[in-house]
């Protein structure tokens, strides 16, 4: 259970496979600081965190959980600071069963782009986000192995 001063979130690693090759979504902020990241946000009250993940993903990306597949058995966790108070992000990695799906952002983002680990890593910037988009590369390639 979390403290009450603890922000938690949760998102979806959304990728898709093209020519056998994974290429992860990722999001700009319209904020100032402008990062890049996949689909993710704050958990509502009564709200679960694979809930929130999904919810998340269709607000952002336009994604409605019927395109996209959500792996279960994995997730990965980032935990760091904000605004001094701990935060907690639990992401799990979903295929669009449509490669070519139309991404529609909301007025949170100002692009998106579909690329693939090297080039995600470079643009997301922060270890944690760099950290969770490479532990996921790694298990879909095992997953998709077997």
């Amino acid at each position: 259970m979390c403290g009450r001063s603890e922000v938690r979130a949760a998102g979806l690693i959304i990728f898709r496979r093209v020519s056998a090759q994974i290429e992860y979504l990722l999001l700009q902020a319209s904020r100032k600081e402008a990062h890049w990241t996949p689909p993710k946000g704050h958990v509502d009250p009564g709200e679960s965190d694979l809930e929130a993940a999904v919810r998340e993903t269709h607000e952002e990306a336009g994604l409605d959980s019927k395109q996209f597949t959500i792996i279960e058995n994995f997730q990965t966790i980032m935990k760091y600071t904000v605004n001094r108070k701990p935060k907690t992000v639990v992401l799990w990695p979903a295929e669009v069963k449509d490669p070519t799906a139309e991404v529609t952002i909301s007025e949170e983002h100002v692009d998106f782009r579909w690329l693939p680990l090297a080039e995600a890593c470079s643009l997301a910037s922060f270890p944690e986000m760099i950290s969770a988009l490479q532990e996921c590369d790694e298990f879909l390639k095992k997953y998709y192995q077997e």
